[in-house]
């Protein structure tokens, strides 16, 4: 009995030869210990025993997912290698014996769960388990039964391989790159996408389906309902935690998410956006950050967005506004729960705007379904076309007989989603992506579009006005061309009045112009204006509006947010009993913080850095100090004092990176009279 106990065959170890497959399954860059394949593509194994392999082993792999595997359900698979039977698509088999060992070859279905599995390997008398036998499965957009495949190879190396890239922000006329480390290959990103599965409840089918796991992720990337990743912000005062224009990248979220299991503070759009942009890469889903400029929040779902002001033209608080931009995400897949032809880009949005069946979470809309105004299709649909085509409708509240009368202006249906860009493949510049998401501006397409979109809408809408008729104005009404807006200086403004008929008209005109952070929320008022004016035919009148720069600076010094000027013009034309508004946004131009380096250096070689900032305002700038984050992730800081206007201040440090890969210098300017300067550098580290 003891005799052909020790004869038994027993496993003794396992080589996952991680350096071959993770090549093979562009899953090399990863910095973790286990396996980590995609599915739907063949990977080897390399099984060590206690005797010479015979032809009459039997040989059982076994794949476990979950906290409690069933068959069933395809949590446990069993896998005879000797016969390469089939269990749930998986199906294992020995293509090589040498000795004491053999060569198993697994292959996963396309459809594959995906997740953290434990391997056992079973023999006749014997299970095997190391401890250390955990490999990852993923998804795979090289394998053409993966519904996430995608064809373009310099396609899945821009929005699945690549670490870096840039979160735009900023108005329409004024859009800023932020450099983002999205680092979905570092140390516990993967396990903390893992962990965010689990925290998600999907079921095993679930987490076979990218459609359901990237609408998982759109509500566990921020902490509403569920304590996800990122607590959002929006107003100023970030204490006990880190400002949004601070983050230029997610590993450190994610990392100290992972690490502490409690949300992150303190996040906006392009920090939800750029970190859903690192869990769907480092998953395999191809995933991209977008950016719209004038972004409607259109709360009724009603393709329109009310604003309101006061008699004094002053505005009000609504529940409806535009954003001044706003950051998504596009991930591509297939879509079988919808008819053909919506397969491709789809919309998903981390950040927490309005529950989507009861949970704060947005898509994954198809966006030719969004273009096709086809709002009836899951998921939300109607929210993310609102957000790239809804009408603005502008209020004025009057009191009439001590009553709250509303006087309806112009409609604007032109200036929603003016932009939508993202990161073009392969170049550090941006792509108009806008025909993707939307027809020309008044082409039969788009008057087919809107109409299509008004048909599931409920209750009235003024946006139908557009597709019966096109308003043509008398008037036309804006600013003379403005030069850059330098903090510290007044602002003085031109608006330009012009009579476009033949017959003289009078005009009563009113302006009001405020301080906007970039979800439309007025931070400071600044100035107002009321006059009669008479217009000749086919003439030009001009009336400034002046700003002075106390009237700003206040605000503006006390806060690290970007803050636009919104300046609102009116008019009422005595003659026609037209009622017009022109909004118009002016951004701040600020100092360039410049970053000189190296673009590579090989791993702890010295390298410098130069550090340049000028002073380009009309003011002193007092207090200054520039904070650097080097590659150790340790804060160096430089006492500038004050730095006169023209004045340059420049620092130097000596840096050599630890580890190979993409790493970044982090670098910000503050001073009393402005705040949050950033630079951001990226560096290749090699052997």
């Amino acid at each position: 009995m003891s005799k052909t106990i020790g004869y038994s065959l027993k496993a003794i170890g396992v080589d996952f030869l991680r350096k071959e497959n993770t090549f093979l399954h562009h899953t090399n860059k990863y910095k973790n210990d286990s396996l980590i394949v995609r599915r739907g593509q063949e990977f080897q194994l390399k099984v060590s025993f206690t005797r010479d392999v015979k032809d009459s082993d039997k040989i059982f792999l076994q794949f476990s997912t979950g906290e409690k595997p069933v068959k069933s359900n395809g949590t446990l698979l069993h896998l005879n290698t000797r016969s390469g039977q089939n269990d749930q698509g998986w199906h294992g088999k020995i293509c090589q014996t040498s000795g004491k060992e053999c060569l198993i070859a697994v292959t996963s279905p396309a459809d594959a769960i995906v997740g953290k599995y434990v391997l056992d390997v079973i023999t006749e008398s014997n299970i095997y388990h190391s401890g250390k036998n955990d490999l990852y499965v993923l998804f795979n957009p090289w394998c053409e039964a993966d519904s996430v495949f995608m064809p373009d190879d310099a396609q899945k190396a821009e929005y699945v391989l690549n670490t870096t890239g840039y979160q735009y922000c900023g108005p329409t006329e004024y859009v800023l790159s932020r450099s983002w480390h999205y680092g979905q290959f570092e140390e516990d990103i993967l396990d903390c996408c893992m962990y965010l599965l689990h925290r998600s409840k999907l079921g095993p089918n679930d987490q076979r389906d990218p459609i359901m796991i990237a609408r998982a992720m759109s509500a566990l990337v921020n902490m509403s309902d569920d304590d996800g990743v990122i607590h959002g912000k929006w107003t100023e005062g970030y204490e006990g935690g880190t400002s949004p224009a601070d983050w230029r990248g997610s590993v450190r979220i994610l990392q100290q998410y992972y690490r502490t299991k409690k949300p992150v503070f303190y996040g906006q759009c392009w920090i939800f956006s750029g970190v859903l942009t690192t869990v769907m890469r480092c998953l395999g889903i191809p995933a991209r950050s977008v950016t719209t400029t004038d972004s409607a929040h259109d709360t009724e779902k009603n393709i329109n967005v009310d604003i309101y002001f006061n008699e004094k033209k002053e505005q009000l608080p609504s529940e409806d506004f535009i954003w001044n931009f706003h950051v998504w995400n596009d991930v591509w897949m297939k879509r079988p729960d919808l008819p053909e032809g919506y397969d491709g880009w789809q919309a998903v949005d981390g950040t927490p705007q309005e529950k989507s069946q009861g949970i704060f979470r947005c898509g994954p809309a198809s966006v030719k379904a969004i273009k096709y105004g086809e709002v009836n299709h899951d998921y939300d649909t109607m929210f993310l076309f609102s957000a790239v085509n809804a009408d603005k409708v502008y209020w004025v509240i009057e009191k009439v007989n001590g009553k709250n009368t509303y006087v309806k202006y112009n409609e604007e249906f032109k200036e929603v989603g003016k932009k939508i860009i993202t990161k073009a493949v392969g170049k550090d510049t941006y792509e108009d992506i806008k025909d993707e998401y939307k027809f020309p501006e008044d082409s039969e397409e788009e008057r087919k579009a809107m109409e299509t979109a008004l048909s599931h809408v409920k209750g009235p809408t003024c946006a139908a006005e557009q597709v019966l008729k096109s308003f043509r104005a008398s008037i036309e009404l804006g600013l003379e061309e403005v030069e850059a807006l330098l903090p510290g200086q007044p602002i003085d403004l031109n608006i330009v009045v012009k009579n476009k008929s033949a017959d003289a008209q009078i005009v009563n005109l009113s302006a009001s112009s405020h301080l906007e952070s970039y979800i439309g929320k007025v931070e400071a008022s600044l100035s107002t204006l009321q006059q009669t004016v008479q217009t000749e035919g086919k003439t030009v009148i001009r009336i400034p509006l002046k700003i002075p720069a106390d009237a700003y600076m206040k605000v503006l010094s006390l806060t690290e947010d970007e803050l636009l000027v919104k300046v609102n013009i009116f008019a009422d034309v005595q003659e026609t009993n037209e009622k017009l508004i022109k909004p118009l946004a002016l951004s701040f131009q600020y100092p360039h913080l410049k970053v000189v380096m190296p673009k590579m250096a090989k791993v702890h070689e010295k390298f410098t850095c130069e550090l340049i900032f000028k002073n380009i305002l009309p003011i002193p700038l007092e207090n200054c100090k520039l904070l650097v984050e080097d590659l150790d992730i340790s804060l160096k800081i430089f006492d500038h004092g004050v730095l006169l206007p023209g004045g340059t201040a420049t620092s130097k440090i000596e840096c050599a990176a630890k580890k190979i890969g993409d790493q970044m210098i982090v670098a910000k300017w503050n001073s009393t009279q402005v705040k949050g300067i950033t630079a951001v550098k990226f560096i290749e580290i090699t052997e």
